[in-house]
């Protein structure tokens, strides 16, 4: 089991991006540098991270270590991290990317994405919550957050930019107006929530897609009691059986077959390990129809706590 087995496809500014990764939201900080230790042995090369995980330090630790022990070069590994919306303001998008890079002790990110195109209240608060428990937001164009961004690769201190959470209409705006096309939108993707037409679109414009929650996220903080369980789904369960997998890795195998680049979290060794043993199956023609059939549009991150009044809020068009 080794990186050689996980595929890599080529994004539109040319760089190879792994297939596979590993995601750090909500990763215990204490957990987190033993687990990227780990994933890094085990052969992921790929690694999802971003400012408002706050916890970009301790990937940062698990990295050097890796990299003094010689079991990977920085050039082996694809880093990720995100723009946060409270760092929307053209000024302050600079110091932002500075900001991760020294947490990660790092000279440049592989890939620099705007966390959402809504923009929030600037200070110390990552979360500038108003009474009503809805964070405060800015009015900055995404568009003038997303042109500054540009700036960072022509600096050096990114080699490609994108979007996460962008509906196609936000992208199109971008494509329209920019000198530097995203290379990534990264957005919540599951049996549950398909995004075909959106995952459409973005391929049609040579925008990779990269699925977050691939299993709908069963210990979000944003569920609520009564949602639907992915994992315990009866389709799922009965494909996985047929393979002599689990359900998640079917998740993962679904996700990968569709052209898509996913980013399963775990910090448990055993865990990391077997979200990665999906390269020695394939679903057949019919296990994907299936699976595709199962989609409710049913989404975990409704992005609700930004207000769906936000000028820039992304899920009131039709994707």
């Amino acid at each position: 089991m080794g990186h050689e087995q996980v595929p890599k496809i080529e994004l539109n500014n040319g760089t190879l991006i792994p297939t596979f990764g590993l995601g750090t939201w909500m990763s215990p900080p204490d957990k987190l540098t033993q687990a990227v230790k780990d994933a890094i042995d085990l052969g992921y090369r790929h690694f999802d991270c971003a400012f408002v995980y706050d916890n970009e330090n301790e990937v940062g630790t698990a990295i050097k270590e890796k990299i003094e022990e010689g079991v990977v070069s920085r050039e082996d590994l694809f880093i990720v991290s995100k723009l946060w919306n409270t760092c929307h303001r053209p000024e302050i998008v600079e110091s932002s990317i500075r900001k991760s890079l020294d947490k990660f002790g790092l000279d440049y990110i592989d890939a620099y994405l705007m966390h959402s195109p809504m923009g929030a209240q600037e200070g110390d608060e990552l979360y500038p919550f108003n009474e009503n428990g809805i964070i405060i937001s800015s009015d900055i164009d995404y568009l003038d957050t997303y042109k500054e961004m540009e700036k960072l690769v022509e600096k050096g201190l990114t080699k490609g930019i994108g979007v996460s959470n962008f509906n196609k209409a936000q992208i199109e705006r971008i494509l329209e107006n920019c000198t530097i096309p995203p290379v990534i939108n990264q957005v919540e993707c599951n049996p549950y929530l398909s995004q075909e037409r959106l995952i459409e679109f973005c391929k049609s414009k040579n925008i990779a897609v990269t699925a977050f929650s691939p299993f709908a996220s069963p210990e979000s903080p944003f569920r609520q009691p009564g949602e639907p369980e992915l994992l315990e789904d009866l389709v799922l369960k009965s494909i996985a059986k047929k393979h002599t997998k689990s359900v998640p890795q079917i998740c993962l195998r679904w996700i990968l077959q569709k052209g898509l680049i996913v980013i399963p979290k775990s910090v448990t060794k055993s865990r990391i390990e077997e979200n990665m043993q999906v390269f020695d199956f394939e679903l057949e023609e019919e296990d994907m129809v299936n699976i595709n059939c199962l989609n409710r549009d049913y989404r975990c991150f409704t992005m609700k706590i930004f207000g769906e009044d936000h000028q820039y809020f992304p899920f009131n068009d039709e994707f």
